[in-house]
């Protein structure tokens, strides 16, 4: 199936090629053919960018004057703009990124719910008054920080631009967005929709290219205010240092090493499907997913027996087949990757129950089996390492505070899960988790109103929720001398 969606870049209100004229080649990863070829920015394309944005956002620009209640109805007609296209974002997301039907479809409602979430942010964005000795009136504004450039990863294209597009567009600010040069479709979405609703021009400009040229120039740019990078922790910290050069504030959401915590008195069938989703969603590529089963040792057959059933009955399907539950890995090089990682896995020790190579059907698309490992320690490469596919490496425990101590034994801390019927232990044990993120009896969950992002080397600040406003906007102090 052809591609005939946006492929040019989008700058202050319009369609244009790159500078240089260079393209580039996406391919389908269930088919490994050429599915679009879209203009490549570098970085003079990211200088045009970075301009028309803080444009944007200058003192007497349309945008900056809007009232907060306006700015709040340009983001409902984005977000009508987004759903009238929805079966064609679906469709180019399952073939840009290898995404089953399923999965691409909740990521589209998603982003959609994300930015009627934060329409309703717009106008209620407040200060506070602050009391002070003497006879003065002490109150703070929250102020658009300004350009905001917005570097976007492969694994969710579009449901992950939508999650920082939002907040930050409903703040007021002006937004740059380089998306992966692996999957740069979806992105482009978001400059039709600013077309759709009328944005006026610069607010919204997307910009695919490669995070070595055009995603290394807009971090380091001095009149970018604020950079949101997804991605994983090496990259990241780069992306940290680009930025404290010129002072640049950054929300940063990182990799993961997710444990899902199964107890002896869980309801065990739940848990099981929960640990399935929890890393064969999105074929393993999702820095929440939960690839680290820590099971009590009382429980363990039972557990790794339905665990492994399940991997073996998932339907794998390419991005129109609308009975896969998980596709294609993204790439070539990702696949090659994982299969790595399950060599080591064996030659430390770990037992393959079952996957752990192509799937023999598939004669093309870049497919992985889903692969469980038992007989995992935590100090083997396969549990400490971020695989980014689907590979699930069960480790057992004998009690609540081992089970802790392995959760927390890792560089990083962005969402782990507990399965229990005892609520005393599920809080107490979500209280002593290192994590940004606990999720009780259910794996994995977020919502647009809820605050997402890790500890440790999972990433700094917060995606989501009132977080995400504070994150987009700055806080002026204002004292003034009634007497």
């Amino acid at each position: 199936m052809s591609y005939s969606g946006p492929t040019e870049l989008y700058i202050d209100g319009e369609w244009t090629s790159a500078e240089d004229k260079k393209t580039i080649e996406t391919l389908d990863p269930a088919t490994e053919e050429v599915y679009a070829t879209v203009a490549k920015a570098d970085e003079k394309d990211v200088e045009h960018a970075v301009s028309a944005a803080k444009r944007a956002v200058d003192r007497d620009s349309e945008w900056r004057q809007l009232a907060p209640g306006e700015r709040a109805e340009y983001v409902r007609e984005f977000s009508a703009a987004l759903d009238s296209m929805r079966d064609e974002i679906v469709l180019t997301e399952s073939h840009d990124n290898g995404k089953t039907p399923f999965e691409a479809q909740i990521d589209v409602e998603t982003a959609i719910n994300t930015f009627e979430y934060y329409a309703g942010w717009a106008d209620k964005i407040e200060g506070e008054t602050i009391p002070v000795p003497g006879d003065r009136l002490d109150y703070t504004r929250r102020e658009p920080i300004g350009v905001t450039g917005h570097v976007v990863p492969w694994n969710y294209p579009f449901q992950l631009a939508g999650r920082s597009l939002a907040p930050a567009l409903a703040c007021g600010n002006s937004l740059v967005v380089k998306p992966s040069s692996t999957t740069p479709l979806t992105a482009l979405y978001y400059a039709k929709a600013a077309e759709e609703a009328d944005l006026p021009d610069g607010v919204i400009n997307v910009i695919p290219g490669s995070g070595s040229d055009a995603g290394a120039a807009l971090a380091s740019h001095p009149d970018v205010d604020h950079i949101a990078f997804t991605g994983s922790t090496g990259v990241g910290k780069g992306v940290m240092e680009s930025a404290a050069d010129n002072i640049t504030g950054i929300t940063l959401e990182l990799g993961g090493k997710g444990p899902n915590i199964v107890f002896e008195d869980a309801d065990i069938e739940a848990a099981a499907r929960g640990v399935h989703n929890g890393i064969f969603m999105n074929a393993g590529q999702m820095c929440w997913a939960g690839s680290r089963l820590l099971v009590h040792e009382d429980i363990h057959d039972e557990v790794l027996d339905l665990v492994a059933t399940r991997a073996e009955q998932t339907p794998l399907g390419s991005g129109i087949d609308d009975d896969a539950r998980m596709g294609p890995v993204v790439s070539e090089s990702q696949r090659k990757e994982i299969l790595e990682y399950i060599e080591i896995g064996k030659e430390e020790g770990g037992t393959l129950v079952t996957g752990g190579s192509i799937p023999s059907e598939k004669d093309r698309g870049y497919f992985v089996e889903p692969t469980v490992f038992t007989d995992v320690t935590n100090d083997m490469t396969i549990a400490r390492e971020e695989i980014f596919g689907p590979v699930l490496s069960v480790i057992t425990f004998e009690d609540e505070e081992e089970a802790i101590e392995i959760a927390n034994d890792s560089p990083y801390g962005l969402l782990a899960g507990v399965w229990t019927s005892d609520l005393t232990r599920a809080h107490t044990v979500a209280e002593y988790l290192d994590y940004g993120m606990v999720s009780v009896n259910e794996y994995p969950v977020t919502f647009p109103q809820t605050p997402f992002g890790g500890y440790k080397e999972s990433g700094y600040g917060r995606e989501q929720g009132r977080e995400a406003i504070n994150e987009y906007t700055q806080v002026k102090n204002i004292n003034v001398n009634l007497s």
